[in-house]
């Protein structure tokens, strides 16, 4: 009657095995959620599939961002994120000291094209300069602008 059964033992050690397992499962897990690419990437699209000029601005809680004209990346803490861009492709406009273009940059910021551009045309060759840049991983800031611009016959979404 109090005997030790041999089977017990085994079963504790069994399970002292398994919590010790899921502990080291859920240790492993990440603190937070990946970042929401995908929220950015419908504010884009949203901007960038409407019929009239828009501007939108959208939070970002990532470490770092990469903006291509068809796609956006960002990565965090909790993983990376990755989401496809379905409407018209978009132009990433950098920051000035990262090699951005300062024209770009200020109609992004709300300037008219026409005050910042001689011509269409110039106008045209900067877009086509930022959109082949480099598509490096860059620290993200606090929140992305999203602009769509029309300048004579050109329909441009400026992202930054």
């Amino acid at each position: 009657m109090f005997e030790t059964q041999l089977d017990a033992t085994y079963v504790w050690l069994g399970l002292a095995v398994v919590s010790v397992a899921t502990a080291g499962v859920v240790a492993a897990l990440p603190a937070s959620p990946p970042p929401d690419a995908t929220g950015v990437a419908h504010t884009i699209d949203s901007v960038a599939d409407g019929e009239y000029v828009a501007t939108a601005e959208h939070g970002l809680v990532a470490d770092r961002i990469r903006l291509t004209d068809r796609t956006v990346e960002l990565t965090g803490d909790g993983g990376t994120s990755r989401a496809v861009l379905h409407g018209a492709p978009i132009t990433p406009v950098l920051a000035e000291g990262s090699g951005g273009d300062s024209r770009l940059r200020s109609v992004l910021d709300g300037v008219p094209p026409d005050a910042v551009f001689d011509d269409p045309e110039a106008f045209a060759a900067a877009v086509d300069s930022a959109r082949t840049a480099g598509h490096d991983w860059r620290v993200a800031p606090g929140r992305i602008t999203v602009r769509q611009v029309h300048y004579e016959g050109y329909r441009v979404t400026l992202v930054g």
